[in-house]
C-alpha cells in the first residue's frame, strides 16, 4: 500500500540543566494508508512525542515526517495549522469537548473552521453521531452525557472533516474494560468502513490487538513493528 507518512531517522531532543535527553531517537517506518497502528511503551518511552510530531503539534530536533512525499517538518506555524485542519482528527483521553456546546455543535467546530456551510455541517453532524451511536442526543452538553457517551461524541467530531488520519491519544484511558472495548471496536469499524488512517496511543496490550500494525517503542526507539498489512524488514531494532 502506498504509505500516507513516512517517518525517516525520526529524533527529539530536551535541554535540561543536567544534560540532553533523547525523547524519541533514530526512529523510522512508514504508516501505509488505511492502516490502524497502535504504539505501546512504557511512560516516558516517548510514544505521546511521537503522536503529536506526526499531528504536527511538535517539532523534530532532528529526522523528516514526509504525508504522501510531502515534507512536514519544513512547514511553518501557519502551513502546519492548515494540514491539522485539512488531514487530521484528534481522539484525546480527556475528550477536550467544548461545554457550552451541544453535541452536534462540538462535531460541527471542526467543519465551521474550515467555512462549511451551516446546513451541511448539521447534516453532517447529525449522520456521525447517529453512527457513532447517539442520534437520539445530538443537543445534549457534555455533562448530560455519560464518560462513554462523551469519548464517541469526540470520535464523532474526529471524523467531521473526513480526515486522511486519526490520532488517538489513549482513547481508552478514562473508561473501564466494557466501555473500552466499545471505543475501540468503534474504532475499528470506522477504520475498516470509512478506510481512514488511525494511529493510536495505548497503555494496554489488549487494545494494542486491535491495530493490524502494532509499534512498541522503548527509551525512545523502536524495538518492535509488527505489520500484518506488509511484512517490513527494514525495521530498526534495539
Amino acid at each position: 500500500m502506498e504509505p500516507l507518512l513516512s517517518i525517516r531517522d525520526l529524533g527529539k531532543r530536551y535541554i535540561h540543566a543536567d544534560g540532553p535527553v533523547d525523547a524519541l531517537a533514530d526512529v523510522t517506518f512508514d504508516i501505509s494508508t488505511g492502516a490502524f497502528l497502535t504504539i505501546t511503551g512504557r511512560s516516558g518511552a516517548g510514544k505521546s512525542t511521537l503522536l503529536m510530531m506526526l499531528g504536527g503539534l511538535l517539532r523534530p530536533s532532528s529526522g523528516e515526517i514526509l504525508f504522501r512525499d510531502r515534507p512536514l517538518h519544513t512547514l511553518d506555524e501557519p502551513g502546519l495549522a492548515a494540514f491539522r485542519r485539512e488531514h487530521v482528527g484528534f481522539v484525546m483521553q480527556n475528550f477536550s469537548l467544548i461545554p457550552y456546546l451541544t453535541a452536534s455543535e462540538n462535531v460541527m467546530m471542526p467543519m465551521a473552521l474550515l467555512g462549511a456551510k451551516k446546513e451541511r455541517q448539521r447534516e453532517r453532524a447529525a449522520e456521525l453521531l447517529e453512527q457513532v451511536g447517539l442520534g437520539g442526543r445530538q443537543n445534549h452538553l457534555p455533562r448530560e452525557l455519560s464518560i462513554g457517551q462523551q469519548q464517541r461524541v469526540a470520535i464523532a467530531r474526529a471524523f467531521a472533516n473526513e480526515p486522511d488520519l486519526i490520532l488517538a491519544d489513549e482513547p481508552t484511558g478514562n473508561l473501564d474494560p466494557s466501555l473500552s472495548e466499545d471505543i475501540l471496536d468503534l474504532l475499528d469499524g470506522m477504520n475498516k468502513e470509512r478506510g481512514t488512517t488511525i494511529v493510536m496511543v495505548t497503555h494496554s496490550p489488549s487494545a494494542a490487538e486491535h491495530g493490524n500494525v502494532r509499534v512498541h517503542i522503548a527509551d525512545g526507539r523502536i524495538v518492535e513493528h509488527e505489520d500484518s498489512l506488509r511484512v517490513n524488514t527494514s525495521c530498526p531494532t534495539a
